[in-house]
This record gives C-alpha cells, structure tokens and sequence, in this order.
C-alpha cells in the first residue's frame, strides 16, 4: 500500500522543480494544484535572496505568485522565458501531454513555447501508455458559433462535451468556451493536434507534441527525472 498521497508525491516533484530555477530566472508559471506547491516552494527560496520573475498562465496563478512576492512580467513586455513549469493530466512514453483541465490550456501552451526549458511535474498516476480515455482532450473554443463548433468536432466520431461549472458554462481565462472531448486512444497526437486547429472556431486544443524538455515524477522512491530522448523544442 502506498504511504505517500497523490499530493504529497505533487509536493515531492514540484520541490525539485525548483532546483531547476537559477538567480535571476524568467518563468514561467503553470495552473493546477501540482504548480500550487511548486510556487509555495519557490516562495520559500525568495526568502532566502532568489531573485526571479514569472510569467502566469492564469488569474489564479498571477494572484498566489503576487502573494507569494514573485514580480511578474506584463503582457506588452516580449517574454524571454528561462524555464516554464507546469503539471499535466496525462503523460505518455514520448512526453506528449494532455493538459487542461483547469482550463488554462492556451495560455499555458504560449508560455511553454515560449521558454527554452520546459519542465512538467507530476504523479505517477499521470502516466500513461498512450493519450486519451478516461481523461478527455480539452479543446478551446469560442463562444460565437459554439455550437456549430461543437457540431464539426461530433462529426469525427467523438462525443464533444461543453464544460460546465456549477451549472453555467465553464469560460476561460481568455472569455472562451472548453470541449472535452471523450477519445478513447490518441493514435497520433501531432496529426490530431492538427487537425483540431484547422476547425474554424478552435482556438487551441490540450494536446502538447514535442515540447516537454523534462518530466519530474513523484514516487515513493523518491522523484524520478524523464529528459525528451531528442529536444524538439528550443
């Protein structure tokens, strides 16, 4: 039986993420409960003179990291990113991600882009063999025409299901609607990535191809280190 929880094993990956972070980095901040400790241990690391910048994924994210006494960089400023940090839903052999599901997919996929080290945290739970079922593909979407939207989506032969919160429409950071949508394999995530983004009205989708620099696994073991077998991404 395992005597560590599911944030605890969060907590042990997101304190080594931060022996990553150099004085004087720029990074970037992911959203999710995993980054929540990451932030809470890098908090603890400014206290004793480190000396860093963020850019957020979210409103959340901005908001705890001004807590916390991080100076973030505006959106007029071009961002010139050291390290992003962030967690994921799911993680297969090749580092492909599907992220999320709490909606800050976009913004979290600029910033990953925009760093020369991408760095996920995760459990161990978050590994898979290959992407899809029982964790769906989060899609953004716009609001206008959301439903026509949806229609193109259904007619490749998945179930597309508008997100909801609390009843209301589940709207993003960015004033958008999410799709899941309920596949049971992802075959070729850079294809369907592709795909996706080619149906007007899709804003971006939550698959991320050949951008993961480094996975950090919590495990009872201690936390395990996964380097990209070839770095895609700069």
């Amino acid at each position: 039986m395992s005597s560590l929880t599911p944030d605890q094993l969060k907590a042990q990956a997101a304190q080594t993420a931060v022996e990553f972070v150099q004085d004087g980095h720029v990074l970037g901040l992911g959203t999710g409960s995993t980054v929540h400790h990451f932030l809470t241990a890098l908090g603890k690391r400014l206290q004793s003179g480190l000396r860093v910048r963020g850019v957020p994924t979210s409103q959340a994210t901005a908001s705890y990291a001004t807590q916390l006494g991080i100076p973030l960089i505006d959106n007029d400023k071009i961002w010139d990113i050291d390290v992003a940090v962030d967690g994921a839903d799911q993680v297969d052999p090749q580092l492909h991600l599907i992220k999320g599901g709490g909606g800050a997919l976009l913004r979290e996929k600029i910033v990953a882009r925009a760093a020369r080290q991408f760095i996920v945290i995760v459990d161990e739970a978050k590994h898979v063999s290959q992407l899809g079922l029982p964790f769906p593909l989060p899609v953004e979407i716009l609001p206008f025409g959301w439903r026509t939207t949806q229609g193109h989506l259904e007619t490749m032969g998945w179930l597309a299901a508008r997100r909801e919160q609390a009843g209301q429409p589940f709207v993003t950071d960015n004033g958008n609607f999410i799709v899941d949508l309920h596949i049971s394999h992802i075959d070729d995530p850079a294809s369907l990535e592709s795909t996706l983004r080619q149906i007007p009205g899709v804003v971006e989708c939550g698959l991320f191809v050949h951008m993961t620099s480094l996975v950090i696994t919590g495990t009872e073991q201690g936390p395990r280190l996964t380097r990209a077998p070839q770095t895609s991404h700069p």
